[in-house]
């Protein structure tokens, strides 16, 4: 089955057509949550919003938020992410980031980590092509675990 997509915020923070991208949309989370394997959090950039895109941060956390009440609407086993850093109280509240569900430390930890990797394969994919080719089965070209 393929992975299936939604995305929920604002009107005037979603692309005008939300179901041209071919993925379900909301505007409000709560119908969305229950569903999901893993909700990702984007971060509100406070110091570029104006009264036409969220009325106010307050009201954005109030209608959009990730806080305790919705995060009690997610499934065992869904994942928490957010690139960071977090405007805590805002995208997500304190012990919600910090909470059962949440994996954005691992996230943030691994993220320097993968951009490197996605780097390094656009910037030489004959040199990714050779390490994914490797013959030995468990070593990369330069000594490294294979994933």
């Amino acid at each position: 089955m393929a992975p299936q997509f939604a995305v929920c915020g604002p009107p005037t923070l979603l692309p005008p057509k939300p179901e041209a991208l071919g993925v379900e949309f909301a505007y409000r989370p709560e119908l969305l949550l229950p569903n999901a394997d893993v909700v990702i959090a984007l971060r509100i950039q406070i110091e570029r919003q104006n009264r036409m895109q969220i009325p106010s941060v307050a009201e954005y956390a109030r209608v959009w938020g990730l806080n305790r009440e919705r995060a009690k609407l997610l499934k065992k086993g869904a994942i928490i992410l957010h690139p960071g850093p977090i405007n805590r109280g805002v995208e997500i509240d304190t012990e919600v980031a910090d909470g059962e569900h949440s994996v954005i430390l691992d996230q943030v930890s691994n993220g320097v980590l993968v951009r490197m990797a996605v780097l390094a394969a656009v910037c030489n994919p004959e040199g990714l092509a050779a390490w994914l080719t490797t013959t030995d089965g468990s070593k990369g070209p330069q000594g490294g675990a294979r994933v």
